[in-house]
């Protein structure tokens, strides 16, 4: 491999492993221990949605992105004049209340790991994300963070899965043939590990790395497939080391209950482990979050740069974490609010979703010589209209129990 192509590579190994661990954040884990507490087994149905629709909505967004050599809101702008402006809106209010239940989450593991409290944790937390992102060469520091605490992740959960003997069975006939299906989880979940900011930050980071036009297709499909795997990886891993807690018949503390799930397992030992991985999944969602919500606030035409967004972006990037660490500090975490942000951002993606699918269809956004797979137009718009079906169902149930 060139000099060329690996740095093409690597960048896009950087936007694979964003994608996948600001994914699989603390919302995440809060939401899988919640859900798989509430419906065992049949919580197999909404991962498996999860990594249909995740596959479907990487693969078009990524490559709607890159080919154009656009960000989403630019793209956005030119299918509808201020529909950039709307998407931008969205995403940065969903990514900043994402934000604070991530730094939140590394204040937490500092709390189990070290006994210092969660707030002057978050604030250890905040200043390491900052410093991340000032750093020379900021992107790559940030690519190597995000991937070396990725596999911490999954080798933490694999220790779990090996500490308990998980129901395989059951859980694969369930998550094939569910005996109940529960829209608002699906949402949740859908909306917590792909909807809002999270379906946007591989393709913005290998576009702020360089890579644009139809060569890069190789290593779009790469990236995203690459981002796909270890996030569906995560996601299916901590979903039986749930259901085997609960199958034992361990009760989660509502409190915490993707806490209770390695205190089961592993006694103060897991609850230890916890920790770590609780820690290494707010650092990265932060990570995420943080870049790819400062980087909507770009409105650059195709190959510009647009130098006053490049000067004040150090100052975007330290509002973004410091708001985000403060509101913690003051207020504390919104564990509720996490699950109920990943339900908003499962709304929103169909949304987003119709907004790119749209714009393949307008060459002067996408190109006169590139024509979109059928398969990725068709299987995008299925999700958006399974998305808005589920979305609004949940709306309807929520709204029936408050009469």
């Amino acid at each position: 491999m060139d000099k060329k192509n690996k740095s093409a590579f690597g960048i896009a190994m950087g936007g694979a492993f964003l994608m996948a661990m600001s994914a699989v954040g603390p919302g995440f884990l809060t939401q899988t221990a919640t859900f798989t507490s509430q419906l065992g087994a049949d919580f197999g149905f909404a991962i498996l949605v999860c990594i249909l629709v995740d596959i479907g909505v990487q693969l078009n967004i990524w490559r709607i992105i890159v080919i154009s050599g656009k960000k989403a809101q630019t793209i956005a702008n030119e299918l509808v004049p201020g529909l950039g402006y709307l998407l931008t809106a969205l995403i940065v209010i969903g990514g900043l209340t994402f934000n604070i239940g991530n730094i939140g989450g590394v204040g937490l593991g500092f709390n189990v790991l070290f006994g210092i409290s969660p707030e002057n944790g978050a604030l250890i937390g905040g200043a390491i994300a900052l410093i991340i992102f000032l750093v020379r060469n900021a992107l790559i520091v940030m690519d190597r963070t995000v991937q070396v605490l990725a596999v911490v992740k999954v080798l933490l959960i694999i220790f779990v899965i090996a500490m308990m003997a998980p129901p395989v069975g059951p859980a694969a006939y369930h998550t094939f043939l569910p005996s109940h299906i529960d829209f608002y989880s699906i949402v949740t979940i859908v909306g917590g590990t792909v909807g809002g900011y999270i379906s946007f930050s591989g393709g913005h980071r290998l576009l702020e790395g360089g890579l644009r036009g139809t060569q890069s297709i190789r290593y779009i499909n790469e990236g995203a497939l690459t981002g796909i795997g270890v996030a569906s990886l995560i996601r299916i891993l901590l979903f039986l080391a749930g259901l085997a807690v609960v199958t034992a018949g361990h009760p989660l503390n509502p409190l915490n209950p993707a806490a209770s799930i390695f205190q089961a397992a592993a006694g103060t030992f897991g609850y230890k482990f916890f920790g770590l991985i609780l820690l290494a999944a707010g650092m990265t969602s932060t990570l995420g979050s943080t870049f790819t919500s400062v980087s909507f606030l770009e409105y650059s035409k195709e190959n510009s740069v647009n130098h006053t967004y490049q000067k004040i972006r150090p100052y975007l990037i330290i509002f973004f974490i410091v708001f985000s660490t403060a509101i913690f500090y003051f207020i504390g975490s919104p564990a509720k609010v996490l699950v109920a942000v990943g339900a908003i951002n499962g709304l929103i993606l169909p949304i987003a979703l119709a907004i790119l699918l749209v714009a393949t269809m307008r060459k002067k956004i996408m190109g006169t010589a590139y024509k979109h797979p059928l398969w990725l137009t068709v299987f995008g718009w299925i999700i958006v209209i399974f998305m808005a079906y589920a979305g609004i169902q949940t709306v309807i149930k929520n709204l029936s129990t408050l009469y």
